[in-house]
């Protein structure tokens, strides 16, 4: 089993929204769906549901985007 820093894919209600990815992140992610999916005993993971889970786990672990959140980024 692959130690993968995404866990589970919650069904949340999502928000539409269009990006544009170079060929070798799409890539990368349909193989990462690859390898959750197997991992987790189900199906391959599209692409499209492990970017909102990889942003926010992005933005969770952070440390400099919690602190300017909480107020105390730099301020000149």
């Amino acid at each position: 089993m692959a130690k993968l820093k995404l866990g589970p894919i919650a069904d949340d209600k999502p928000v539409k929204l269009t990006v544009d990815l170079t060929a070798a992140i799409h890539r990368d992610l349909i193989a990462y769906g690859e390898i959750l999916g197997r991992d987790a005993g189900q199906p391959p993971i599209p692409p499209a549901r492990l970017i909102a889970p990889m942003l926010e786990r992005f933005i969770a672990t952070d440390r400099g985007f919690a602190k300017a959140r909480r107020g105390g980024g730099n301020r000149e």
